[in-house]
């Protein structure tokens, strides 16, 4: 084995040092968002709060955990998640699949391709897409966050090229063995893209989690918003969580404020997230990378 020589040490120590700096300037801002919520009003409201607590209390997960509205919201983002991935994927699945096939096995694969490819440079505009959902029906309804952007181009294409890595040949012999398309794609295709798939899926999930303007731009009953919407509302409307709070609650917390309720709601917005990433971290290199090389 050949000894590191000094240039080798040296670029390990700053790529060491840069990886952590920039791992810290993404961990920072959610350790002081935790902080502020749990500190008490007056060290909040002051901005004392840095990195750690400043009169440590739970008031406000206190409050937050009897507030129907924000677990109300989180319930409609979890519905939200689970119909949307569900959605997405499957229609990334059965997109993929026929435009992974070669021009000998798809005629038309080229055309087809463009067509999708081109909504990835131009879109309807806001207004057109609006009225579309409008006259389809489907305002103030979960829906309308979901099948508007039920296709995901993007994801498509890193799915049909991971698609195109698998030999030709599994599909030839399931061919052979009676095998059709639809048995092809669930029973050998999809077993064997699982880093494709993850990745997809924690794109898919992490973009419904976060999305928040289509929320206030197709839903008109504030009961119905998903969580980063409720979240959104909540930070514009200046007095709106602290008008509902009886005097015998404030006098119950006094280190309940405005400034605590609203970053434990937005800490507590984005911990399932924080919570399944790392999980699927793994599979990200080989899920971006594979089928970007051809032989």
């Amino acid at each position: 084995m050949h000894k590191p020589t000094l240039s080798r040490k040296m670029f390990v120590i700053f790529n060491s040092a840069l990886l952590t700096a920039i791992t810290l300037l993404g961990i920072i801002p959610f350790i002081h968002l935790l902080s502020v919520s749990l500190s008490s009003n007056t060290a909040a409201m002051a901005g004392e709060v840095k990195l750690w607590p400043v009169g440590f209390n739970f008031d406000a997960y206190r409050y937050l955990g009897q507030k129907v509205e924000f677990f109300r919201s989180l319930g409609v983002s979890i519905e939200r998640v689970a119909l949307g991935t569900a959605v997405n994927m499957f229609l990334c699945f059965i997109s993929a699949y026929p435009l992974s096939k070669s021009v000998d096995q798809f005629k038309y694969r080229t055309v087809y391709v463009w067509f999708f490819a081109i909504t990835m440079f131009f879109g309807g505009g806001l207004i057109p897409t609006y009225i579309i959902v409008k006259n389809t029906g489907l305002i103030d309804s979960i829906w309308a966050l979901i099948l508007p952007g039920a296709l995901n181009v993007w994801n498509m294409v890193l799915m049909l090229n991971f698609f195109r890595t698998i030999p030709r040949e599994l599909d030839e012999a399931a061919t052979i063995d009676g095998a059709g398309h639809w048995r092809i794609l669930w029973r050998i295709y999809l077993p064997v893209s699982l880093p494709s798939i993850a990745t997809i899926g924690l794109f898919t999930i992490v973009g419904h989690w976060n999305s928040w303007f289509d929320g206030i731009l197709y839903l008109n009953s504030p009961e119905k918003y998903p969580l980063q919407t409720y979240l959104s509302t909540l930070i514009m409307s200046i007095n709106s969580q602290m008008t509902s709070v009886s005097i015998e609650q404030i006098k119950a917390m006094e280190n309940l404020s405005e400034k605590t309720l609203q970053t434990a709601q937005i800490f507590m917005g984005a911990l399932p997230i924080m919570v399944v990433y790392p999980f699927l971290q793994k599979y990200f290199v080989k899920g971006m990378t594979v089928g970007s090389v051809k032989e």
